[in-house]
């Protein structure tokens, strides 16, 4: 096994053959799997059968599964609009967000591999330049650190917000029900439940909120993150301590 990562390890010579390989179809053909079927549904065997390809064969291109996530990664990166330089930086993260949004919404599987250590495709490093740049020299954000803290605190909004969506999406396919159905289904044990008055607030969640849907939600919860970083740093406010953050804002696989 090389000891090359696979972003620096060239693609083995193309030869004749009747079912020609190249990463770039690796990848697409592990793609579409996972969007079929999950990541369960991703192994080289199975890209190899997709391929109509020998599973040795592939080993030329990938050497393990792990790069292979990481190439799927870095493809879905790719397919991530960036804002124009100089975009004001609040409508600069607010694009990236909802670009992250509809990534994992049309590859579920994107989110399971949000998580640790940050990727190192260029596509991944493309999104993760993009995203620190967008507060970069700007004054409120005089140092890297707070520059850190920031969009690292509205990517923490955005995979936790995804893996929700996602998450129900996924419990809806399971069982067979909507979110509707489910809530007729449990509404006379809730209600019974609520009766006692043991729960006053989530009494008001289920008889007052207005419940709108999932996309409003979202740019709902990233606006009060938005309005927190603008507060923090707005001229003459005390941030409490330090601003600190994970080293990068956007993450690596992790539990494959």
């Amino acid at each position: 096994m090389s000891n090359e990562l696979v972003w620096d390890r060239p693609e083995p010579p193309s030869k004749p053959s009747p079912t020609p390989l190249s990463r770039e179809l690796i990848v697409q053909a592990a793609i579409r799997l996972a969007d079929e079927g999950g990541l369960d549904e991703v192994s080289l065997r199975k890209v190899a059968g997709a391929l109509n390809a020998g599973p040795m064969r592939l080993y030329g291109y990938i050497e393990t599964k792990d790069e292979l996530l990481d190439l799927m990664v870095d493809e879905i990166y790719g397919e991530i609009a960036l804002p124009e330089p100089g975009t004001e930086w609040r409508a600069a993260l607010t694009r990236i967000a909802h670009g992250i949004r509809a990534a994992a919404r049309r590859h579920p599987w994107f989110v399971d591999l949000l998580g640790g250590r940050p990727h190192q495709g260029p596509n991944s490093l493309k999104h993760i330049e993009a995203s620190l740049a967008t507060l970069d020299g700007k004054p409120e954000f005089p140092t890297i650190d707070h520059v850190l803290g920031a969009v690292g605190a509205v990517m923490a909004f955005v995979h936790g917000a995804v893996r929700g969506e996602i998450a129900e999406a996924r419990a809806e396919q399971s069982s067979g029900m909507t979110e509707e159905q489910w809530q007729r289904a449990s509404g006379p044990y809730i209600e019974r439940v609520l009766a006692t008055g043991k729960f006053p607030m989530l009494a008001k969640v289920v008889y007052d909120a207005d419940h709108t849907n999932v996309g409003a939600m979202f740019d709902t919860g990233l606006s009060y993150v938005l309005d927190g970083i603008a507060t923090r740093h707005t001229p003459g406010s005390t941030p409490g301590g330090s601003a600190s953050a994970p080293s990068a804002p956007t993450t690596a696989p992790a539990g494959r």
